[in-house]
Formats: C-alpha cells, structure tokens, sequence
C-alpha cells in the first residue's frame, strides 16, 4: 500500500533537512563588532552584497529575512580560534553575548557601506591578493544572515583560500516552515547576483571569479548565470570556476540552464552524495523529480548529459562528516574543504579538460600517496571519488586492460 505524508509532515522534513545550520541552537545577535584584534586568532574579512532587508530590531543581526528593493552592502570581518582550539569544518558559536575568541568565532568588524565604498575597498584588497582572485559564496535555504556570514569565514579559513571573499547573501527568512518563500527569494534575487557578477566581471582589478553555490543557492546561481550568458552572449573569461555543492535544483532544469549557459568545455564541478538526505526529502516535494546533487552519475541518463557537458564530477557519497544528513559535507568534511575547495579558490582550474581531477588536484595531500596520478589511484585509493569526463575514460580503458588480462 503506497503512503502518503501529510503537507505539514512534509514540509517540517524538507525544512529542518535542508537546514544550513544543523546546531543545537540558533545564533542571535553575534554580528556585534568587537574592535578587537587579538593576536594569535585568524580573520576572515569579507565583502557581503545582499538582497535582505536591514534589521535593526536587535543589536548585532543587521539584516533580516526579508525582502529588500535594491542590494545592501557591507563589510564584516570574523575571527576563527587558533586551530590548535578548534576541529576544522566547525563553526564554534558564542556561547555568550560577548564571544571567548580563543576558542568561538566572533565578529570584530561589521560596517554598513555603500556600493561605492565597498567598491573602494574591494579594490584596495584585490589588488594585494595573489592573481587578484575572488571566491563568491551563495548560501542555501532556511540560513539566517548571520549563519551564511560564519559559514563563509568558515570555509575560507580551513580551504586556506588566498582570495577576497564575497558572500552574496539573499533573503532566506531562515525558518522551518518558509521553504516556498525561500525559493521564490531566491528567485527574486537573481538579478542582483547577475549585476553583482557584472561588476566584479568588468572590474580591471580582478583576475579571477570563482563561484560556490550550496543547496537551494545553487538555484539563484544558475538562473544569473543563465541571464549573464544570455545578455552577453557567453560568460565572461574570468570566470574560472563554478562549484555546485549539494544542488537543490532539478536534474532536468539544470540541463535547460547549462545549454543556454553554452560553456564547453564546462567551468562547472558538480558534488554530489547519494546519501544526501535531505535531498531526498526535497525530491519528494517536488513530484518525485531527480534533484541534481543526489543522483547517481554513473547511471543514465546522467552519465550521458554530464559527459556530454563536460561537468566533473566530485563524489562525497562516501565521506563521513558530522552533518547526519550529508547535505554540507562540502564544508564540513576536513579532507573536502581543503582538498577541494582550497585548490580550486587557489587558481588551480579544472577545466583544461588535459589531466584527471584527481591528479590535478593533488590528492596526496588527502591519503592517495602510493597511486596518485592514475585512473586507478584516483578510484580506489581517494578518501572521495572525483572524475571528470576523461579521468572516467582513464578508468574506463584501464579495467578493459584489466579485464583482458585476466580473462581466461
């Protein structure tokens, strides 16, 4: 007998198993700067463009989870505790008003600016950063402003990426039971992100774009992508890389979206786990319909249309971290986050199409010593899958070779 949840079950599953923020507790009130600089902490100091409305309702929120009518700017820098105090992929949220920097994140500076304030001082950093390279973060559903901040200097710090940091942050009213309003903000944020994209693409300062999109981000991501390609007739060279972590987007749609992006050999990095649980539950909201970041690429039809776009692939299937849910295991699983995303944030791109992701991505540094380099090493001793289209040829030829050589 086929069983039916009711609507209120289903959307209190799809809502706390999309959460971004899989702590105890929510933050409150943590963007309140100290001014304070503490020697032996590590900054993150990073350039936020937003679609939310301001929040002046409580001190230290800033922005809220609704709407507004034109972008916000602002410039908020957070320290992370020495690492000797912290495990990385974790954010360690303040247990008090007033953050223990030794041992929490905390917020030293939080400043309202103005678009051409902001633009001054991303410039004056650019400039200073090693190929003038840029890291976009897009967060996902159900985040509040100050969840998708700590996030972000989160991964910054344990990819030890050398970028400047832009988190473009839209309105997420960062609640169990607002999963439509969510996605329709998102939606209603696209065109900031694509102008936001614009910008930084036209900046001469700028040597390089490189994109991470998380769970129902990767929605608002694509659709600007799509209209940026549209208006300009292709994106821009300096996007580099386009990383799709956990997609909450349909494996469908997503085919419509990358042939009117037209990008081949593709920019694009797909992450995927098939024990992505709350994917799952959103495909169940969504008629059952494939979601992007849980399919199974081997299997058709998407081995097929990713090969055909060129997308490489990174499989988390079997990664452990400590999100039960496997939805943020891109962030929050230690070899991921500094194998992954501090190479790619690093300027090493994936998009030559000449060499195997696995071998250009040095797995060595993640376990993979003794056969490193070959189709084999990357399959068999990687803490996690990656194949793109030609390591999967790689592999593909090499157990033919096997498989002839032991066949009687």
């Amino acid at each position: 007998m086929r069983s039916y949840f009711p609507l209120l079950q289903v959307i209190l599953l799809i809502a706390g198993a999309l959460s971004l923020a899989a702590c105890a507790g929510r933050p409150q009130g943590v963007l309140l700067a100290t001014h304070k600089h503490p020697d032996d902490v590590n900054l993150v100091n990073m350039l936020v463009v937003t679609t939310r409305a301001p929040d002046d309702t409580q001190e230290g929120v800033m922005f809220g989870g609704d709407r507004a009518n034109h972008a916000s700017f602002a410039n908020i820098i957070v320290s992370v505790p020495p690492d000797a105090n912290r495990l990385a992929g974790e954010i360690q949220w303040p247990a008090e008003k007033i953050a223990n920097p030794a041992y929490e994140f905390s917020t030293v500076e939080a400043r309202i600016l103005t678009q051409d304030e902001a633009m001054k001082d991303f410039d004056k950093r650019i400039r200073k950063t090693p190929k003038r390279q840029v890291l976009i973060f897009v967060h996902g559903f159900n985040t509040k402003f100050e969840e998708a901040v700590y996030r972000f200097a989160q991964i910054i710090h344990d990819a030890n990426a050398d970028v400047v940091p832009v988190l473009f942050t839209w309105p997420s009213r960062g609640n169990l039971l607002q999963y439509g309003y969510d996605h329709e903000s998102a939606s209603y944020s696209r065109d900031a992100l694509e102008n936001t994209l614009q910008v930084l693409a036209r900046d001469p300062s700028v040597g390089e774009i490189s994109i991470l999109a998380h769970s129902m981000g990767n929605w608002v991501t694509l659709e600007a992508l799509r209209q940026m390609s549209i208006r300009n007739h292709a994106l821009p060279t300096k996007i580099q890389n386009i990383m799709l972590a956990a997609p909450d987007v349909d494996f469908d749609v997503f085919r419509r979206q990358i042939a009117a992006i037209g990008v081949k050999p593709s920019l694009f990095t797909l992450f995927v786990s098939r024990d992505d649980e709350a994917l799952a539950v959103s495909r169940r909201v969504w008629g059952n319909k494939p979601r992007l970041g849980a399919v199974n690429t081997a299997d058709e039809p998407y081995q097929e249309a990713l090969d055909r776009d060129r997308i490489q692939i990174v499989d988390l299937t079997d990664v452990a971290s400590k999100d039960r849910l496997g939805h943020t295991k891109f962030a929050q699983a230690p070899a991921v986050v500094r194998a992954i995303g501090g190479r790619l944030a690093s300027g090493q791109t994936l998009n030559d199409g000449k060499a195997g992701v696995g071998q250009r991505l040095g797995l060595a540094t993640a376990g993979a010593v003794a056969t490193v380099g070959t189709a084999a090493g990357v399959a068999v001793a990687a803490p996690f899958a990656i194949i793109d289209p030609h390591t999967r040829e790689q592999m593909n030829d090499h157990l033919d070779s096997l498989g002839a050589q032991l066949a009687p």
